[in-house]
C-alpha cells in the first residue's frame, strides 16, 4: 500500500514521447496566433513583471540555498535586473513591433517596402546554474515580446532556483504558451531530439557544441552565451584603490567568480605588479575579513565536482607556488578564499580553461601593450577589460582587442547597459540579447514589398531586346544619366 501511495506521487517520466507531445501541445497554441497579438505579449510580460516582484524573498531564499548567494547580489544582479528587462519591453513594445519603412530603388519604382518582425516560433531555453533565476527568464523577456512560445529548462545545478520557477511560472503565466521541464541530462536530451525554432542555451563551450551538433539536424538557429578566459589590462598612472575595488567587484563581488564575464586573468607590467598586488590584498581584507571563508558576503561554489576542479587548478605544481594571498579552502562548506596568484606558467591548467570560481592569476609583460597580443593569442573571450587613463591605449584597446564586450575602466557593467548587445565571439558565443536586441534576437526579420498595378513596364518582359537590357542594366546598376542615355540609346549594351 506504501509502495502504491509512492508511485502516485512520483514525477511522471519527461522522455522524448513527453517532450514531443509538449512541443506539439505549444504549436497548436502559436498556430491559434493568440501569441501575436499586443494584448497578450504585454500581459504575459506583465505577469513576469509581478511574478518576481511578488516572490523576491522566495527567490533569494531559493538563491541562498543553491549558492549562498548574498541577498544584495541576488538583489542587485538577478531580481532587480530581470524587472528592469521587464519593465523597458513593455514601455518599448509597440515600438519594437512597428513595421520599420525601408527605401526602395528606381528598379521597383513605384513601390514601397518594410521590415516586418514576425515570431520565430516556438523557442527552446536551456539555462545556466550560477545565475539561475536571471539566466532563465531574462530570455523568456525577449522571447516573449516576440511572440513566441517557449520551453523553459532550468539548470538541475540549482535545483532550489529551478523548482521555484517551475511552481511560479506555472502559477503567474499562460501555461499554453510558456512552459517549464525540470530535469538533468536525459530531460534536456530529450528536449534537444525535437525541432524547434531557435533554441537559446548559457553555459560551457563543451555543451554549447551539443547543443549545436543537435540544432544542425533540425536546421534550427542557435544563440549560445558561452564564456572564455575574459582578461583585465592595468596600466600604470591610474587611480589603484579603484580599479582594485572594480576588480574585486568583478570577480568575487559577482557570485564569487562563478560568473561568465568575472575577471579571469590580470595582464599588466612586471614593475607594476607589486602595487596591484599589495592593493588587491588589501582592499579584499577590508570587503571580506582576515578570513573570508567565514565572510557571508562570498557565494559559495556551487557543488563538490566543481569545488574539485578548482582544487586541481590550484594544487597543479606548476602553480601552486605562485599564490600571493588566498589558497585556503573549506571542502565541507564548499568555500575557497579569495586567491591571488603571480606570475602562473601560460602552459598550466589554470591558463588553458575558463576558471569559473575565485582564483585569479596575474601575468606580467614588459610593456603594457604586448597584453593586447597575449590576449589576441587565445580564443575570443566574453569580455575584456582595460585600466588606463592613456588615450591611445584606450583606443588601441578597442581597435585591436576581439571579445563580446569591452569595457574601460571598469568590469561586468556593461550587462547592465540595456541599449547594448550582450553575447559572445567565436568560442564564446554567437547572437546577442537585451533589450531591444533580445526582441530581434527571437523575431524574424520578414521583407515585404507594396506595388500597385500602375507604372508596369514592359522592359523586364520577353521579348528580349538589346533596348532592353540596356534600360535594364541602366536601372539596375547605373544613375539617372545612365538611364537617359538608354532611353535614348545613346549607350552600348
Amino acid at each position: 500500500m506504501e509502495f502504491e501511495e509512492e508511485k502516485q506521487t512520483a514525477k511522471p517520466v519527461f522522455d522524448e514521447e513527453a517532450a514531443s507531445a509538449l512541443a506539439k501541445e505549444l504549436r497548436a497554441t502559436l498556430s491559434s496566433a493568440k501569441t501575436r497579438s499586443y494584448q497578450w505579449r504585454e500581459s504575459q510580460l506583465k505577469s513576469l513583471l509581478k511574478l518576481t516582484t511578488s516572490n523576491e524573498p522566495a527567490i533569494v531564499d531559493a538563491l541562498r540555498s543553491d549558492l549562498s548567494k548574498p541577498e544584495l547580489e541576488s538583489q542587485v544582479y538577478e531580481i532587480s535586473m530581470l524587472k528592469n528587462s521587464c519593465k523597458l519591453a513593455l514601455k518599448e513594445l509597440r515600438n519594437w513591433m512597428k513595421p520599420e519603412k525601408a527605401k526602395t530603388s528606381l528598379t521597383t519604382f513605384p513601390s514601397s517596402a518594410e521590415i516586418v518582425s514576425e515570431p520565430l516560433g516556438v523557442i527552446l531555453i536551456i539555462s545556466a546554474w550560477n545565475y539561475p533565476f536571471l539566466l532563465s527568464l531574462d530570455p523568456v523577456v525577449g522571447a516573449i515580446a516576440a511572440g513566441n512560445a517557449v520551453v523553459l529548462k532550468p539548470s538541475e545545478l540549482a535545483p532550489a532556483t529551478s523548482s521555484l520557477l517551475a511552481k511560479l511560472v506555472g502559477e503567474y503565466m499562460d501555461s499554453s504558451s510558456i512552459r517549464v521541464v525540470e530535469g538533468a541530462v536525459a530531460e534536456t536530451s530529450a528536449l534537444l531530439e525535437q525541432k524547434w525554432d531557435k533554441i537559446c542555451y548559457t553555459g560551457n563551450g563543451r555543451v554549447g557544441r551539443i547543443v549545436m551538433t543537435s540544432a544542425a539536424k533540425h536546421l534550427t538557429p542557435v544563440l549560445l552565451e558561452l564564456g572564455g578566459k575574459s582578461p583585465v589590462v592595468v596600466d600604470s598612472g591610474i587611480n589603484l584603490q579603484v580599479a582594485t575595488r572594480r576588480i574585486i567587484v568583478g570577480k568575487w563581488g559577482c557570485n564569487n567568480g562563478q560568473a561568465c564575464i568575472s575577471p579571469d586573468y590580470i595582464v599588466t607590467t612586471k614593475d607594476f605588479a607589486p602595487k596591484l598586488v599589495d592593493s588587491l590584498k588589501c582592499e579584499l581584507e577590508n570587503f571580506y575579513g582576515k578570513n573570508p571563508l567565514e565572510s557571508k558576503d562570498l557565494s559559495r561554489i556551487v557543488n563538490s565536482n566543481h569545488f574539485a576542479r578548482l582544487i586541481k587548478l590550484l594544487d597543479e605544481d606548476k602553480v601552486s607556488g605562485k599564490i600571493v594571498l588566498g589558497g585556503e579552502r573549506d571542502k565541507t562548506n564548499l568555500r575557497i578564499a579569495p586567491t591571488i596568484l603571480l606570475d602562473v606558467s601560460r602552459d598550466s591548467l589554470i591558463m588553458n580553461e575558463e576558471i569559473f570560481g575565485p582564483l585569479l592569476p596575474i601575468l606580467t609583460v614588459d610593456r603594457v601593450e604586448e597584453s593586447f597580443d597575449l590576449i589576441n593569442s587565445g580564443t575570443k573571450p566574453l569580455a575584456a577589460y582595460l585600466f588606463t587613463n592613456n588615450k591611445k591605449l584606450k583606443e588601441h584597446f578597442v581597435r585591436t582587442v576581439s571579445a563580446g564586450g569591452l569595457v574601460v575602466n571598469d568590469t561586468t557593467i556593461h550587462l547592465a547597459v540595456p541599449s547594448l548587445p550582450f553575447g559572445g565571439v567565436g568560442e564564446s558565443g554567437m547572437g546577442a540579447y537585451h533589450g531591444k536586441f533580445s526582441f530581434d534576437a527571437f523575431s524574424h526579420k520578414k521583407a515585404v514589398v507594396y506595388r500597385g498595378f500602375a507604372g508596369d513596364a514592359s522592359v523586364r518582359y520577353p521579348p528580349y531586346t538589346k533596348g532592353k537590357l540596356r534600360l535594364l542594366k541602366a536601372l539596375i546598376g547605373g544613375g539617372i544619366l545612365s538611364i537617359i542615355r538608354a532611353l535614348f540609346g545613346w549607350s552600348k549594351a
